[in-house]
């Protein structure tokens, strides 16, 4: 499309409505209630205009539609986008040239920023458009690639950045996760399961993919709130450990254990992954890649060299990308302090100088994006409640997260690798994937 023929000055937004088909709400394009510091009222100058076609255009052109907030509208389309942005003032279309991903997602939270129509479409379009464009061209992006290789995710900065996001209390976790609590992307063999059933599965999956069997004792790098080492006690006969440092999860995992009366056979230990000790048949992490810091794959490398037997298999299962990049500023200044999504070159940095073999990589990228829609409309059907807990800004934070997170995946910006591994000498091995997908393959001890 040629800009140059879109005059948007003359233009203005219709007042319409669109229906939000993930949360069933209906958004107006006026904006809501009466004038406030937040709108800026003077008319945008021609340089507004420019400023936001010419980031439209480094953005891939996504087929959206700016609203700024004289009515003017942006566009470097020539049909009528379903999603709609408004920008309520100057100031914050300003910050946008400076860091789009950090101040739109500050602006969206803080309402100075809205969209009209689907959330998880806008993100969609947003994702493509940039998926078609070379990032690392911009200043700002080889600055923060370079930031994110010195950062050193320490013990100390571990705690804090985990402490942010998942001690914010369990009963706000409670209201949209599954009755397990199961915070990592569930395994739909069929798209109509319930996400309880989903993540039991994705459970099963992990346990056969280790091939775990009655007596085997494993250790677990980041277990949540415990479900997935309660589930291999259980259901196949495993002795665990499983470590973590939040305070939060640890107390409810131990609590569940003891009611469960599988104390004797998981114990949770709320330390860092760095201080694992013994020897073990088997070691899983599912969901703490993410937080661990590129710097320090080498030394997990490390840690799981000298606690994995020798005939041992492990699994990581963690979000991902499918070439070296580093996450949006928003996400990791915001919600996922220190985070960092490999790709699986990055992840071989794990396995590579301790010789491990890798057995079998698997993208389950689209069971996360339906796992997200999941949580994303268990969200908003409770959004009274989550009301009552927070205020506005964490609530339509959580909802950017959420929705992006969706439009992420969907548009596969992100990927969700499970690596299985071993050590280079073991041939007691699998000989194919049939065990993977046999049709009774939920746990040697269940009933």
């Amino acid at each position: 499309m040629n800009p140059a023929k879109i005059d948007s000055a003359s233009k203005e937004a219709q007042p319409r409505e669109i229906v939000n088909s993930e949360s069933k709400t209906v958004l107006s394009s006026d904006p809501p209630g009466s004038p406030d510091p937040q709108h800026t009222l003077s008319k945008a100058t021609t340089f507004d205009k420019w400023l936001m076609r010419t980031m439209l255009q480094k953005a891939g052109n996504p087929d959206i539609e700016v609203v700024l907030w004289d009515k003017s509208i942006i566009s470097n389309r020539t049909s009528t986008p379903s999603v709609r942005v408004h920008i309520h003032n100057r100031s914050t279309l300003y910050k946008l040239m400076l860091d789009p991903s950090l101040y739109f997602g500050d602006g969206y939270s803080q309402g100075t920023i809205e969209v009209e129509g689907d959330l998880i479409l806008f993100n969609e379009e947003m994702n493509r458009g940039t998926n078609s464009i070379n990032t690392k061209r911009f200043y700002r992006d080889r600055m923060r690639s370079c930031f994110n290789w010195l950062k050193r995710n320490t013990i100390d900065a571990a705690r804090t950045n985990i402490h942010h996001h998942y001690d914010i209390g369990n009963e706000f976790y409670q209201l949209w996760l599954d009755e397990q609590l199961a915070y990592t992307c569930a395994y739909f063999s069929d798209t109509a399961m319930s996400l309880e059933s989903a993540q039991i599965a994705k459970m099963d999956h992990v346990c056969r993919k280790v091939g775990l069997k009655p007596g085997d004792t494993v250790v677990e790098a980041g277990c949540g709130w415990g479900a997935l080492a309660l589930h291999m006690a259980k259901y196949y006969g495993a002795k665990v450990k499983a470590f973590n440092i939040s305070h939060e999860q640890i107390v409810y995992a131990r609590e569940r254990a003891k009611v469960e009366g599988l104390s004797d056979r998981v114990e949770f230990v709320e330390d860092d992954w760095r201080n694992i000790t013994g020897s073990y048949d088997s070691f899983v992490s599912v969901g703490m890649l993410e937080h661990v810091g590129l710097k320090n794959y080498e030394k997990l490398g490390e840690v799981i060299a000298r606690c994995q037997s020798v005939h041992g298999r492990g699994l990581i299962h963690s979000i991902g990308c499918n070439s070296p990049r580093v996450l949006d500023s928003w996400t990791t200044k915001r919600i996922f302090p220190g985070a960092h999504v490999p790709s699986l070159s990055e992840m071989m940095q794990i396995f590579e100088p301790q010789k491990f073999s890798v057995l079998d990589v698997e993208n389950i990228r689209l069971h996360y994006a339906l796992t997200l829609q999941h949580w994303l409309q268990r969200y908003e059907q409770h959004l009274d409640r989550v009301t009552e807990m927070f205020d506005d800004n964490f609530i339509r934070a959580w909802r950017l997260y959420l929705s992006a997170s969706v439009a992420a995946f969907r548009a596969g910006s992100l990927q969700l690798f499970q690596v299985v591994f071993t050590n280079g000498a073991n041939n007691e091995i699998p000989w194919t994937r049939a065990g993977l997908y046999q049709d009774n393959a939920s746990g040697p001890m269940r009933g």
